[in-house]
Parts: structure tokens; C-alpha cells; sequence
């Protein structure tokens, strides 16, 4: 039976954080890569014995009051280098479309991520602009190339994921993203992703079509999927997306409304207890403080 953490066993605890990544991909069944948004959700998920983390930059984005898209440069790299500080597992990173659109851009990301300590990241196919919203093929293609160049070229070992988001906006022919896939998988990507997947055949498609492991998001609406169900038609590693951040924003939003609409705090019933979090906390200092 698959289980979250069955890539987890794999992987020396002495080595460097891309190779340990790197080794989970490798490892029997599939695994879970959560998102934290923050310090404090990185350490409460590594304090609930997931492998490793990857950023959220819709998480990120809302923690700031920002929609997404709209964060500098400079405060995604300061947020992964905290989250890569704050936690003992590997870190990788949701960079969007990277730091600009040409593929000598996509390199400079890739360097930019190495050097805060990421055991890996994610580009995608996206161009942040609603109106043409995904790069032409050629251009796509050629940004992956590059950044699984700058990647290899590293002196550790980084995983590269290649995201094509046809299926968020709007390009349905599954046919077409699997082309996309395929061809990023070609120039070097070391995981694919195409968030948008609902139904298990779709998966399976997927997964079949390329060599590399794929990525599968879940905590998307119209996506219901158990772990077991998801390997068994060939997915590997299983993301949330900013599902958990959005989640705690609900919650927020639910009990603020409970208070102006009915002027009562029954909410806290719900509430992490102060002790749970902070000896989750404490012994996350504990462990991060140096040997």
C-alpha cells in the first residue's frame, strides 16, 4: 500500500538537501509535499513527520495582504530562505513563472533559488498576464531548457519541476498539456505538473505519457482523490497548493463573521490549544539549534 512518507525512508539523512529531495522521487509509492505559508505552518508540518516542504505563492501573497503575483522578487527569496532556516527537511519552492519571461531569466531564477539553501522549485508555463495568459510552445520549451541547464550546473543537486497550467486557463485539450509535458520532460525537467487534473483518468493519462515523475495537486475544487488512489494510476508526489493557507484564512473569516453577525465566540471551540503549539514550537528551536 502507498503510503505519505514511503519515499521518505530512502534518503541518507547526511546528504544535502537536493539529493535527499531528489532520492523521495526515486522511493516506492508517493509522497506528500505540503505547503506551509510561514514559519509556524513549516514547523508544524515537519513536526507531523512530512519529508519535505514546498512554498505556496498564493500563500505567501495573502500572509502579505498581496493577491498573488504581486510579491518582489526579493520577499519570495527571503521567504524561502527563512522556511529553509526554519525547518531540517528539504525545501522546494513555487516561483511562478520565475523572475521574468526569457529563458536567460529562467536560469537567473534557478540560481537565485540555489543559492537560499532550496532543494528545488517549480517554474511555470503561465505569463502572469490574464489576457495571453501561456508563453508560446517554443518559448516555453526554451525557458525549461535553460533553467535544467542552470540547474545541472549547480554544485549540488536541484530539482526542477516544469508546470504547464493549460487546464487553469481555459485550454482544456489534455492532449495539448500532455504535448507540453512531454516536451519539458525532453529538455530536462526532473518532475512535470499540471494542476487542473479531475479526474483520475486524466491522471493516469499523465502519468503515462512521460518518464519523470509527476507532481499532482490537491485541495483544488472538483479534486477528491485519496493517496492510494492517486498511485495507483502513477502519480508521485502529491502538493497542496495554498489549500492549507486558505484553509486557515477561512476559518479566520468564519469566526470573525460568527462575531459581527451574532455576537457570539463559540469558533474558539476549534482552536489549537496554546500548548500544542507552543511545544510544537519549542521543540522545533530545539532541533534547528546548532549541534
Amino acid at each position: 500500500m502507498p503510503h505519505e512518507d514511503a519515499g521518505a525512508s530512502l534518503p541518507d539523512p547526511a546528504a544535502g538537501a537536493g539529493a535527499r529531495f531528489r532520492a523521495m522521487h526515486g522511493g516506492p509509492g508517493a509522497f506528500v509535499i505540503p505547503n506551509p505559508w510561514d514559519i509556524g505552518s513549516a514547523r508544524i508540518l515537519a513536526s507531523m513527520g512530512f519529508s519535505c516542504l514546498a512554498t505556496t505563492s498564493a500563500g505567501l501573497a495573502f500572509s502579505l495582504g498581496l493577491p498573488e503575483g504581486q510579491v518582489s522578487r526579493e520577499a519570495v527569496l527571503a521567504h524561502c530562505r527563512a522556511l529553509v532556516r526554519a525547518v531540517d527537511i528539504p525545501v522546494s519552492a513555487d516561483l511562478e513563472k520565475g523572475f521574468g519571461d526569457t529563458p536567460e531569466e529562467a536560469a537567473q531564477t534557478i540560481a537565485a533559488a540555489a543559492q537560499t539553501g532550496l532543494a528545488g522549485c517549480s517554474l511555470e508555463d503561465h505569463t502572469g498576464d490574464p489576457g495571453d495568459p501561456i508563453y508560446p510552445f517554443d518559448l516555453a520549451v526554451a525557458r525549461v531548457a535553460a533553467a535544467a541547464r542552470a540547474a545541472r550546473a549547480l554544485p549540488g543537486d536541484f530539482v526542477f519541476t516544469a508546470r504547464c497550467e493549460n487546464l487553469l486557463w481555459g485550454r482544456d485539450d489534455l492532449g495539448e498539456a500532455i504535448a507540453r509535458l512531454q516536451a519539458y520532460e525532453a529538455a530536462g525537467a526532473d518532475v512535470v505538473y499540471a494542476p487542473g487534473l479531475h479526474d483520475l483518468d486524466a491522471i493516469g493519462r499523465v502519468c503515462a505519457a512521460v518518464r519523470v515523475p509527476v507532481n499532482v495537486v490537491m485541495g483544488m475544487p472538483g479534486a477528491a482523490f485519496t493517496l492510494d488512489e492517486l498511485a495507483q494510476v502513477g502519480a508521485k508526489r502529491i502538493s497542496v497548493g495554498s489549500a492549507f493557507a486558505r484553509l486557515a484564512y477561512g476559518s479566520l473569516l468564519q469566526a470573525a463573521g460568527e462575531i459581527r453577525t451574532r455576537g457570539s465566540f463559540t469558533f474558539a471551540r476549534g482552536a489549537a490549544s496554546f500548548a500544542t503549539l507552543d511545544d510544537i514550537f519549542k521543540a522545533a528551536e530545539g532541533r534547528m539549534l546548532p549541534k
